[in-house]
């Protein structure tokens, strides 16, 4: 019985101790007397941090400047060249008649050794996908649920047509990219596969299977691409690609790949159908090959930026020494300060 009267009295004491711990703890903290580590930055651990800096940047921009070399690139703009030669004055009249034909046949020449699989890139250029009225001029409810969503006035001005609702609305499904391309060698149509060149999540997240296109294209102004009735939206990559709106006036997307690899040497025949109007806005388009490594495809950004970084770090650190030998202070020194309290 003792025992357990003195086991109930501790269990009080130990309680309260704890909450005074708790309390000095949080006044401590609101008082920043809490242990803390101060590194004391001498002129030799500054010199020492951006000389370490350097060492390690520079190497690293070198390693991801050469893997992204080792991409291979063939880049051709076209927009120009298969415009028929008597519309070179007047590209738009050309563009917006339907009448004419627009089919136009390009020849790439492969110089290095391309592995499949080989990616396939229509880039646009001075496109502002960024501008704040294209970006908003979309209904996501309206991608992911069909008709049963109903708020798109975001959508504006392609909200409706002829008094019915169109899906999927707004400018950037108006306005999808619909230029398209066909790769043959020596004759031989190239295999091009152009499944799962969306983001998945793009796909099972964003877009819904039991969404289909209505009236979709059907105004008295047609922007680009139509979409098939009879395919949900969560099927049709190319839109899905096209739906992820750029942040830059020059941006790339994804078309397809090539599954096939090709030798040096080897002339590929690219029969396109040149529709889409960038003429009226001095836009330009190009057609992009391109392998991928570790990295990914070809940009010198990253490897450069690394490459700078470095370099500056050791260039910072060979001024802080010379200045460090020219006028050394021992720690502790505070005689630059003495003028200042005097006055």
């Amino acid at each position: 019985m003792m025992e357990v009267e003195g086991s109930m009295n501790r269990a009080p004491d130990q309680s309260s101790f704890l909450r005074s711990r708790r309390s000095k703890a949080l006044y401590q903290f609101k008082q920043q007397k809490l242990p803390a580590c101060k590194p004391v930055l001498t002129p030799i651990s500054v010199i020492r941090v951006f000389m370490l800096m350097g060492f390690v940047f520079i190497p690293i921009g070198l390693i991801t400047l050469r893997a992204s070399r080792d991409a291979i690139e063939i880049i051709d703009r076209y927009d120009v060249e298969c415009i028929p030669e008597e519309y070179k004055t007047n590209k738009l009249s050309y563009i917006t008649d339907s009448s004419i034909p627009k089919n136009c046949t390009r020849y790439l020449k492969v110089q290095k050794y391309m592995k499949a699989p080989i990616f396939i890139y229509y880039q646009l250029d001075n496109y502002y996908q960024n501008h704040r009225r294209y970006v908003k001029s979309r209904s996501d409810q309206q991608l992911l649920h069909g008709l049963e969503y109903s708020h798109t006035s975001s959508c504006e001005p392609e909200e409706s047509s002829n008094g019915l609702p169109i899906v999927p609305c707004g400018l950037i499904a108006w306005s999808m990219f619909n230029d398209t391309f066909t790769f043959s060698r020596e004759r031989t149509k190239l295999k091009v596969s152009r499944n799962n060149i969306a983001w998945k999540s793009d796909r099972e997240q964003k877009f819904g299977k039991n969404v289909y296109p209505v009236n979709f294209q059907n105004g008295t102004l047609i922007g680009g691409a139509k979409l098939d009735p009879k395919i949900p939206l969560s099927d049709q990559e190319d839109f899905i690609v096209w739906m992820r709106a750029a942040a830059l006036l020059s941006f790339r997307k994804l078309y397809g790949r090539i599954e096939e690899d090709l030798e040096p040497g080897t002339v590929v025949e690219v029969n396109l159908m040149n529709n889409y109007n960038t003429y009226s806005f001095s836009g330009q388009k190009k057609l992009i090959l391109s392998t991928s490594n570790w990295l990914g495809g070809r940009n010198d950004f990253l490897g450069i930026t690394y490459l700078v970084v470095g370099s500056s770090s050791i260039v910072i650190s060979i001024i802080f020494m010379l200045l460090h030998l020219k006028n050394p202070r021992p720690y502790g020194d505070n005689s630059w300060n003495k003028k200042s309290l005097a006055s």
